[in-house]
């Protein structure tokens, strides 16, 4: 069997694009975390299934460190000494396919990790070594008129829901369905998203 063509990405492969990137990259580590960075995102997307939220939460935090893989800065590591944005150059790779909420949840997790720990001093409790260290180089916990312009995005909510996920989503050995056992809900989006524009 062939290779798809990935030279040219459409909203006909789009979703087997991602699919690929977590078969050939997934199984890299996930900065110091018990879990690879497949098993991640995986087990975020598999906890908002289980707990019956909505497609848009789903693949917000199935998607959300997609950025790590096509990042051209490379992947974080405990030894850096400056952020990466993996946010961005995920959001920026999603951005013609999806919904602007998606995207969001993808260019904001980690804006929304300083927001809650400058809103909710428990939730810096939550957060592993690692997302200590990541949190010192992306700002520490954000400014009153950075907390009051985050408060802004009409899709505050569902960022912050997939940030939860975000922490939830470093257990060892759990059990979760594989990609594409989620690649007919991402694709459902991308089609919605695209028959809206055109």
């Amino acid at each position: 069997m062939s290779k798809p063509d990935f030279s040219t990405l459409t909203r006909d492969n789009i979703v087997a694009f991602i699919g690929d990137i977590f078969e050939r990259c997934g199984d890299e580590e996930y900065l110091g975390e018990p879990v690879t960075m497949a098993e991640h995102m995986l087990q975020g997307a598999t906890i908002a299934e289980r707990n019956g939220l909505d497609e848009e939460i789903i693949v917000g935090a199935l998607l959300h460190d997609i950025g790590h893989f096509t990042s051209e800065f490379g992947t974080f590591s405990m030894e850096d000494t400056e952020d990466r944005f993996h946010e961005e150059a995920g959001a920026q790779v999603l951005s013609s396919y999806f919904p602007s909420v998606i995207v969001d949840c993808v260019r904001h997790h980690v804006a929304a990790k300083r927001y809650l720990c400058a809103t909710k001093p428990d939730y810096f409790k939550r957060l592993s070594e690692a997302s200590v260290h990541s949190l010192n180089l992306q700002g520490g916990p954000m400014s009153p008129d950075e907390v009051a312009d985050f408060e802004k995005n009409p899709n505050l909510k569902k960022i912050i829901q997939v940030r939860y996920l975000d922490e939830a989503g470093k257990q060892a050995n759990m059990e979760t369905p594989d990609f594409w056992h989620f690649a007919p809900m991402v694709q459902t989006l991308v089609d919605r998203h695209l028959e809206t524009r055109s």
